[in-house]
This record gives C-alpha cells, sequence and structure tokens, in this order.
C-alpha cells in the first residue's frame, strides 16, 4: 500500500476523520471522549509544527534493532521477531501521530522518553500497541445452560494505549484486526494524553498518580528521551510518523519587531487597538462565570465601556492610566506557553491573572511603601519589616497562593521605567515563570483562589488579564502559544 501524502494525513487527524466506532442512532448522546478528542485535535491542528519521523523509505533517524524494522511500500513494517528502534534524536514535551495495522494477538508498544537502549516499561514509559481482543488474550468461558461469556486474561494497564503497569487506557475504540488505526501521544512535562482513532483513551498527570500494578516506575520522572518501537517479536506495521516539539521556547522571543509574533505563537496584541480583548464584566471570577442571557451581554457591554476610556494603544504600547478596570482576552486559554512585555512606574502594583485567577504578581521591588511624608527605611531591620509584604522579593511570584509557594526564587525585575519579558508556561495546574531570562517559578501550583474550602480545582480554561490595581501600566508583545490538552 503506497503512503498517502503526510499534510492529508495530519490534517485527517487534527479533524477527527478517523473516528471511534460509528454510533447508528441519530440522537445518541455525543461520546465525551470523542468530543475531548476533537478539541485536543483542534489546538494541535493550529499549533504543531510537524517534522517527519519516518521518510516511508528507509530507517534514516533511526536506530536500535534496524535488521527487525524495514520499510516497504511507505509503512515502517516490525517483522516477526523485531524488538527495539529508537529515534536517534531525544524528545522532552512533544505530540507524536502515526497509524497502525495490528495482526491478531499482535503486540508492540509506544516507548516514550526512553533512555537510549532502555526498556520502554522500566526506564521510560511504554504505551501499548496490542490487539487485546485475540485469541492470544482471551477465550470463551462455559456458562452453563449453553451460555458462553467472553474472558480476558490481560489486566486493565495492559490493554491497548494503557501507559504500561501505570495508567490503564478507556477502552472500545480500536478497530478490527487488518484495519488502520490513527493514534496520537502527548506527553508535556506530566501530562500523558493517548488518543486513539479520536477518542482519548487515556489522560492522566503523572503527578498526582500512583502506578496501578504497584510497581515502582523510575521513567515516570524522566524530562526526556527517546521515542521507541518496544517490538514484542509480532508482525506490526506503522505509517505517518510525524512529532511536533513542544519543549519549552527561549525565555525571550525571537521577533524581528515589536507586537511580530515568533514561529508558533500567536499576537494577543496587534499593537494597534484592543481587538481580541474585553472588559473585566465581575471582579469576582464565580460570579462572572455564572452570568448568562442579557445579565451578561450587559455587563460586558458595561465592561467593554469602562475598558475603552482607560486601555490604550499609544505608539504601539498597551497603555493603561490606572483608573477603570482589568483587561481581559476574548479567549479562553488552558495550557500555554505566554511571553509578556511590561514596564511600571516607581511604586506600581499589577499582575497578571491565569485563567481568571490571581495571580502572577507585578511590582516595585524597591518601594519601601511607606506612607506619603515618611521617611523611607534607615536601618536593617527597618527594611527586614518591608518583607511582611513580598514586595522586596521581586515579581513574579503567585502571590495569592496559601499552600503552595507564593514568592519567586530570586529577584530578576529590572528598575522602574525599564520593560521586563515575563515567559510563563502554564501545564495542568502547574506554572513555571521565567523573568528577563531568569527561572524564578519552577512547576508550581497555582490555587484555586476563588475556592476558599481548598477542595474545588483550578478551572480548566478561562481568561487571561492584565490586573488593574490603580497604577500606570504598560504592555506589549504579548505573544501565546497553546499547548493541547
Amino acid at each position: 500500500m503506497k503512503n498517502a501524502p503526510m499534510s492529508r494525513i495530519v490534517m485527517l487527524l487534527a479533524l477527527g476523520v478517523f473516528s471511534a466506532p460509528l454510533v447508528h442512532a441519530q440522537d445518541a448522546k455525543p461520546d465525551p471522549n470523542v468530543e475531548a478528542g476533537k478539541s485536543t485535535l483542534a489546538i494541535l491542528g493550529e499549533t504543531a509544527q510537524w517534522s517527519e519521523l519516518f521518510n516511508g523509505k528507509d530507517l534514516a533517524g533511526w536506530t536500535g534493532d534496524t535488521k527487525g524494522y524495514f520499510a516497504k511500500d511507505g509503512n515502517l513494517v516490525c517483522e516477526a521477531g523485531g524488538k527495539n528502534l529508537f529515534t536517534e534524536k531525544e524528545y522532552s514535551d512533544f505530540a507524536f501521530q502515526f497509524e497502525f495495522k495490528l495482526e491478531e494477538s499482535g503486540n508492540n508498544g509506544i516507548g516514550i522518553r526512553v533512555p537510549m537502549g532502555g526498556h520502554a516499561s522500566g526506564s521510560g514509559m511504554e504505551i501499548q500497541i496490542l490487539d487485546h481482543n485475540g485469541s492470544k488474550y482471551s477465550g470463551d468461558a462455559d456458562m452453563g445452560g449453553g451460555k458462553t461469556r467472553k474472558l480476558s486474561w490481560l489486566k486493565p494497564w495492559q490493554y491497548h494505549g494503557s501507559i504500561y503497569g501505570i495508567v490503564p487506557s478507556k477502552t472500545g475504540y480500536l478497530k478490527p484486526v487488518g484495519e488502520w488505526n490513527s493514534e496520537t501521544i502527548i506527553a508535556i512535562e506530566d501530562h500523558i494524553i493517548v488518543i486513539l482513532n479520536g477518542a482519548v483513551i487515556v489522560d492522566a498527570f503523572l503527578d498526582d498518580v500512583t502506578a496501578v500494578d504497584g510497581h515502582v516506575h523510575p521513567g515516570m520522572k524522566n524530562k526526556k528521551g527517546h521515542i521507541s518501537l518496544a517490538g514484542h517479536s509480532d508482525h506490526v506495521e506503522f505509517r505517518n510518523l510525524v512529532v511536533a516539539d513542544y519543549a519549552p521556547s527561549p525565555t525571550s522571543p525571537d521577533s524581528k519587531a515589536d507586537n511580530v509574533p515568533p514561529a508558533g505563537f500567536s499576537a494577543m496584541f496587534n499593537g494597534k487597538d484592543l481587538t481580541g480583548w474585553k472588559g473585566l464584566a465581575h471582579n469576582n471570577a464565580n460570579n462572572r462565570r455564572a452570568l448568562e442571557g442579557d445579565a451578561l451581554a450587559t455587563a460586558q457591554a458595561t465592561a467593554d465601556a469602562v475598558m475603552n476610556e482607560h486601555w490604550s494603544v499609544i505608539e504601539g504600547i498597551l497603555t493603561y492610566d490606572g483608573k477603570g478596570q482589568s483587561l481581559c482576552t476574548a479567549k479562553d486559554y488552558g495550557d500555554f506557553e505566554f511571553y509578556c512585555d511590561w514596564k511600571i512606574p516607581p511604586g506600581a502594583d499589577s499582575g497578571i491573572y491565569l485563567r481568571g485567577t490571581p495571580q502572577v504578581q507585578i511590582w516595585d521591588p524597591w518601594d519601601p511603601r511607606v506612607k506619603a511624608g515618611d521617611d523611607p527605611p534607615s536601618t536593617a531591620e527597618e527594611w527586614v519589616k518591608q518583607y511582611a509584604n513580598g514586595r522586596n522579593l521581586g515579581s513574579g511570584g503567585l502571590w495569592n497562593n496559601k499552600r503552595w509557594r507564593n514568592a519567586p526564587t530570586s529577584l530578576a525585575d529590572k528598575k522602574p521605567g525599564e520593560w521586563n519579558t515575563f515567559l510563563i508556561r502554564m501545564v495542568g495546574d502547574k506554572v513555571t515563570i521565567w523573568l528577563n531570562g531568569k527561572l524564578i517559578v519552577d512547576r508550581v501550583a497555582l490555587e484555586n483562589y476563588w475556592d476558599k474550602t481548598g477542595t474545588v480545582p483550578l478551572v480548566r480554561a478561562d481568561q487571561i488579564e492584565l490586573q488593574h490595581h490603580g497604577s500606570e501600566l504598560f504592555f506589549k508583545n504579548l505573544y501565546i502559544r497553546e499547548l493541547p490538552y
């Protein structure tokens, strides 16, 4: 079989054309796993910059058991007896798309973040590739009275798509033997997603997972490694193997001019007007999210009027006069990387809300916060007292956290009046922040400020806000890259 053009295959994958089993009932409820797959694949369709992992002709770019695998008719074939094949390149955070076809009871696996020569399910993590319906793994049991029942010898974490020994997959989406299946594996920080034929069958945050088989899996902690095909001596075929790199971006954008996004990013601010932004409809996020219909339209119209009165664009700079309200993105965001250049006058206070939640702090570390007419601190003891408000520790901390760290690890601010650059990376509820090239927050959980019980998790997607705190503010070069989730 000839390999279909890559652009066509990737487009079909992104659109979810390779779907889950057909539903015959006209009024059947949407499958939530398929709906989740559509959402994730849509983000990939907008942001992924795909690279070929297999050229359809030979094993260029691969190493390991190069005798047990070969190219044939545009397909990558693991022949009977084939073992482990590794990409020459290592990957940390990525999306990997491919198609595969199994024979009856066929078994293989996709190793992720595997050390060169390592065992996929031990020193890395293995995503099962398996005909779990095969006769080798199941049989009919006599239930008496002429009735039989199909039984499987497999454990839940051995079914196709499972992270072997760690997280079991959802079943019901594997196509019959001999048909091509499409699969996407996404690994970004501790977040692992497996999408089979358009349906999400694994969605796990490893930091929150205890391996279901009860064993220690050191590969769960790997930050990077090779992608491998973990052969189990069975004939399995692959095609259209592509990868998109989602490793952390450089700490400052590679842009040729202000407000022009680097490759892979989109501009949130066009440098000309407030397109893509809206006013803050309610100070309390819970109340804002509850607004609907006429109440929402009225609140938003009022907020937009306030926005247009106090936020403006002056010589390519998003400028705030300090007298209105916070500025909000018109679009909601889930997981992302976000560049932001900001500048404040002496003594100013601001911040950036992520998913509508306070906040990545912005303030003047050198402001002693004394009352008008009072002298600034003159002794070491007086200066130490100023640390109670955290201002002197610098910008970038998740200031409203109560349980997790709320301060930056070091002061990286430039003096008031100078431009600063944030790179903010959010995956799940974990936030990583670089300020002026220095790592100051390293995968710290952002707590749900709006839930005082401490039991309600952070919302999965919401607006980003530039916080009003009564100060003049200046922003430019606001770029975002959505991460698939």
